[in-house]
């Protein structure tokens, strides 16, 4: 997935930690590394340090133990300028003022690069990035008025506008209907550069991601490709669902669909059945 050149290293995190100020420890010792276009994917319960480690990535809070590098670069000699133009953060709650227009919050995407573009440039991201995320024929609309779905995919296409090195995805698919999800996960491939997201649909990551780093309260408990690393084994042990990977009926490859039973064991449920 993506691209890679040998020996250059995008994203290194080096036994990274964080503390809250009360003390509690919610991510320890993550160490791993990204090459240029390689995508990751942060699984884990509620609670496993996904959110965290987003965060820290985004520069919103600073890490108690451990690095962060980009692009050989240490995060803390980054100007707040500087991680604007090569970081571009898609959150889960920084929902904007309600009377912008799609296309005018769309727009502030592009302001750490204003001083170079000129207004067609701008206008140009603007359109190219409502184009990617299926949104272009609701450019004039007001951002109230949009769905909770339609509002996901605007905070995407801002991130597209600033044109970034790296970009951070917290639950990205959250709001969205099946068809949106594969359309913003296309269009997150599509930059290719590389990306951290934090998703909790495990099977849309084999197809998406390059690699997938499993945590467990706040400790990096597997790391790897998808395939490699999403095994039944570990997935019943960290999720407490049975994975399964099957023959796609129709194309040669694999689809992966998790048995989650409601309301018992399987045998309760065919019981009640018959």
């Amino acid at each position: 997935m993506g691209h890679r050149l040998d020996g250059e290293i995008a994203l290194d995190l080096n036994g990274l930690g964080y503390r809250a100020p009360g003390g509690t420890e919610l991510l320890s010792d993550v160490t791993l590394h990204l090459n240029p276009g390689e995508i990751l994917a942060v699984v884990g319960l509620n609670g496993a340090g996904k959110t965290t480690l987003i965060r820290l990535l985004a520069g919103l809070i600073r890490p108690t133990s451990g690095t962060i590098s980009l692009s050989g670069q240490p995060y803390d000699t980054f100007s707040n300028a500087e991680r604007a133009r090569r970081i571009a953060y898609v959150g889960q709650y920084d929902d904007a003022d309600g009377r912008l227009l799609l296309q005018d919050y769309v727009a502030l995407g592009t302001l750490p690069h204003r001083a170079s573009l000129s207004p067609a440039e701008v206008s140009e991201r603007v359109g190219d990035a409502l184009d990617q995320v299926g949104l272009s024929n609701l450019a004039l609309s007001r951002l109230e008025m949009l769905s909770g779905g339609e509002r996901q995919r605007a905070k995407f296409a801002r991130a597209i506008c600033q044109a970034p090195n790296l970009i951070l995805l917290d639950e990205p698919t959250n709001h969205l209907d099946p068809a949106a999800r594969g359309t913003l996960l296309t269009a997150a491939l599509r930059l290719g550069i590389t990306a951290v997201t934090a998703l909790h649909d495990l099977t849309l990551i084999e197809a998406f991601a390059s690699h997938v780093a499993v945590l467990r309260n706040g400790r990096l408990a597997a790391y790897g490709h998808p395939a490699e690393v999403l095994q039944p084994d570990t997935v019943n042990e960290v999720f407490g669902v049975n994975l399964y990977r099957l023959d796609h009926p129709h194309e040669d490859r694999i689809l992966s669909s998790l048995d989650i039973v409601i309301g018992g064991t399987t045998n309760e449920r065919d019981r009640r059945i018959q």
